[in-house]
This record gives structure tokens, C-alpha cells and sequence, in this order.
């Protein structure tokens, strides 16, 4: 599928001929499970506040749906496309099966900047995009949730929007939403909690002492902001944190709490912050420190900078940072790498708890949330672990056969139909 060549897809797919190979998948299976079961492309009309018509692409793609209704946020940028959603797609399928939740994975987009949009603009976009893909999803097929660019509001409106084509209320249909209309506690930080709960018990394993660590984090939205400010309150001194705009850098850390109403009362840029001495993105990727942390976009480090990074500890908040040639490079120096798909499992973990909520019409409070996670993730990373030290192999190759192999079962029990 031509459509689909793009370096995001081909990193997915690389990653998982690695895996299928070095656990003798199934010929048949290897290659059912290398294309999307289901891709849908739609072009979204919107009426812009000026009263003219403007086009956007946009995608849902569900890649296995063998475990349970697939699973996956909605992504709004520039450069969103075909192949990278279906890359993230694939690597959901495989987070939400190292997890253990009964979901595939999806994922869906559209190619625009929220930011260059009027809320009203935002809000017809969103609700057109949820009529478009309208066939696919529902809280028994597929549940979207947010990811880059979209947020709360976004999953409200396209919740309700899904509501108002079937006719009664269906909260259970995307997950993320805001707390009024079923959403759950504990799901914005949710992301950022795991990488902390995973990062600390990697510290453990290797020793360290997080009062004495110090942190670097690539990305300042959602995922970047809580973990900034989860590992500042377990001890840790956070030393540089970034956006697309820059970054700024304290070796003495930074003071996290006060950073983030700046950064709030400033429009959430740290274009013009002044806490700490200006840096770009890519110097903070190589600043000495005892955790790194990738918290933006996809292949971030790269074979051109690898040699350069100085962490004990990669911990990947964002889905796919860090390349195959420099995930070698990284391996060879003795860099611990928690990988994406277990690191910022927590997102979809607490996700899961949101559904099964809104299934159930009961809801817990903050600390069972809390707890919960904090078990489900954790014994992932020591499964994990043991995977890595039985099979001599790294902890991104334990991560990606043990999630293959869950998905590859449950197609090997149902059988291929008809």
C-alpha cells in the first residue's frame, strides 16, 4: 500500500519484522498483522468564520480488532498522515496487549493546526471529522481519545455529536472527556504518572537514588508538563524542559511548579521564559542528566545525535522518538530505554478505566485510579523486565514480542474466517 510509506510506518514496521523474527511468528500471521485491518480516509468541509469552505484530510485507522474494540486517540497537525496514524495505530495494538487490556489498537488524525483555528471553527471541524468516521467508531468497535493538538472539549464534542446520530446518550464512545459528562478522574495526568511509576521502578532496578537524579523532557504539553511535575514531587531535580518553541535549561533545576502557572498565564509557550538559560530542542536531548525523557514527536533521536546523548535512563513518553539505528547506538552505551509502548501506557490504561466506567455507570475515586494504574503499569514494566533478562534480549524487544505474541494467539484461537 504505497499510501502508507512513510518513515513513521516504516520505523512500525521495522520494529515488528525485528520482533516477528526473533520469535518465529507465523508466516501468515506476520503478514496479516503488518497492514491495518481497516483505514478510512475522509476529506472534512468545514465553514470558516469568514463564511468561506475549507477542506481537511482526515483518518481512522483500526489495525486489530482481535482482543476487544480497538483503541486510539485523535491527533490534529500539520502533518498528520495516512502512515503515520497507521503507525500509531500499530503500536497501540501492541501497548494495549503488553497492558493486558482487551482492546486493539487505533488511531485517527486530521491535517490541520488547532491553533490557527477559532473555537467555533475548531468546534464544526471536530464534529464533522466525528460524523465522517461515524461508521467505524462506537464503545463496542472502536473509542477514540485525545492526543496531540485535540484535548477534553474536543472528545465532549465529539461525543455528542456521536449521541446525537443514534439518538440517546453514549458516553462510553470516546474516552478523555471532561469529568460533567463521564469522564474520569485521574485521566489528564494519566500518561505522565506512568512514566514517572515506570521510571522510578527502573531507578530501583538500576540503583539510583531519585533525590539525587536529574531530568531532561522534550515536550511540554500534556505528557511532558505532568511528568515534570510528578517527578519533581518524588524528589527528582527537573534540569530542562522544552516545546516547539525552545527550551530553557537550570542545572541547579528548575522550579516546576512555578513554571507551570508561567507557562499557563503565557499563553502555554516558554518562548519567552526566562527561569533558566535558553536551549534549543535538540541540545536538550544531549544535556548530561540521569533521565531523559522524549515527550514531543516521532523519531527525535536519530543516528546523528545518539552518540551525543548522556542519560542513564530513556524513558519514552512519545510514541516512537527514537529511531532503530539510534536505539543500537543507545543499547551499545548501556542506556536502560523503558520504550514507548510500555512507558506512556498509562494514557490508554486510564483510558480503560474511563470506559468501563461509563460501561458500568459506577465511578471510582482518584486514589482507586491511582492504585490501579500504578499496579497495571508497573507489572508490565516487571514482566518485561523478566522477559529482557530470560532472553537476554533489550527491554524494547521484550515489550514488542510479548504484546505480538498476545495479538497473535487470540488470531491463532479465532481462527481466519470464513
Amino acid at each position: 500500500m504505497r499510501e502508507l510509506d512513510n518513515h513513521t510506518f516504516r520505523l512500525a514496521v521495522a520494529q515488528f519484522d525485528q520482533a516477528a523474527e526473533r520469535m518465529n511468528l507465523d508466516p501468515n500471521l506476520r503478514e496479516r498483522l503488518k497492514l491495518p485491518e481497516r483505514s478510512l480516509l475522509v476529506n472534512v468541509p468545514v465553514r470558516m468564520d469568514d463564511g468561506t469552505v475549507k477542506m481537511f484530510a482526515g483518518y481512522r485507522v483500526q489495525h486489530d480488532s482481535s482482543r476487544g474494540p480497538s483503541k486510539g486517540g485523535i491527533r490534529y497537525h500539520p502533518e498528520v498522515s495516512l502512515g503515520e496514524v497507521a503507525a500509531l495505530a500499530m503500536w497501540m495494538t501492541w501497548k494495549c496487549a503488553l497492558a493486558g487490556l482487551p482492546y486493539g489498537g487505533a488511531k485517527g488524525g486530521v491535517q490541520v493546526n488547532p491553533k490557527q483555528l477559532s473555537h467555533a471553527e475548531l468546534q464544526r471541524l471536530t464534529r464533522r471529522y466525528a460524523a465522517a468516521i461515524f461508521p467505524l467508531i462506537g464503545p463496542d468497535k472502536d473509542v477514540p481519545a485525545p492526543d496531540v493538538g485535540t484535548d477534553p472539549q474536543i472528545m465532549a464534542w465529539m461525543m455528542d455529536t456521536y449521541s446525537m446520530q443514534v439518538g440517546y446518550v453514549v458516553p462510553g464512545v470516546v474516552t478523555g472527556k471532561p469529568l460533567s459528562i463521564g469522564g474520569s478522574l485521574g485521566r489528564e495526568e494519566a500518561t505522565g504518572r506512568g512514566v514517572v511509576d515506570v521510571t522510578l521502578e527502573a531507578m530501583r532496578h538500576l540503583k539510583l537514588d531519585v533525590q539525587k537524579a536529574t531530568v531532561a523532557i522534550q515536550g511540554f504539553g500534556n505528557v511532558g508538563a505532568n511528568t515534570a511535575r510528578i517527578m519533581a514531587e518524588a524528589g527528582a531535580k527537573v534540569v530542562a524542559v522544552s516545546d516547539v518553541s525552545g527550551g530553557i535549561y537550570n542545572a541547579k533545576g528548575l522550579n516546576i511548579p512555578e513554571l507551570l502557572t508561567w507557562y499557563r498565564a503565557n499563553g502555554q509557550t516558554l518562548g519567552s521564559c526566562t527561569m533558566g538559560d535558553r536551549i534549543t530542542n535538540e541540545e536538550l536531548l544531549t544535556k548530561d542528566c540521569t533521565v531523559l525523557v522524549p515527550a514531543a514527536l516521532s523519531e527525535q533521536i536519530t543516528e546523528a545525535n545518539a552518540t551525543k546523548i548522556s542519560c542513564r535512563i530513556l524513558a519514552e513518553g512519545a510514541n516512537g522518538p527514537t529511531t532503530l539505528e539510534a536505539d543500537q547506538i543507545l543499547t551499545d552505551k548501556g542506556v536502560f530505554i523503558i520504550p514507548d509502548i510500555l512507558a506512556n501506557s498509562g494514557g490508554v490504561i486510564v483510558s480503560y478505566f474511563e470506559w468501563v466506567q461509563d460501561m458500568q455507570r459506577f465511578f471510582w475515586n482518584s486514589l482507586d485510579i491511582r492504585d490501579r494504574l500504578h499496579e497495571i503499569i508497573t507489572a508490565a514494566f516487571h514482566r518485561t523486565l523478566e522477559f529482557s533478562r530470560q532472553r537476554g534480549v533489550t527491554m524494547r524487544m521484550a515489550a514488542l514480542i510479548s504484546g505480538i505474541d498476545k495479538v497473535a494467539q487470540a488470531h491463532l484461537v479465532r481462527g481466519l474466517y470464513p
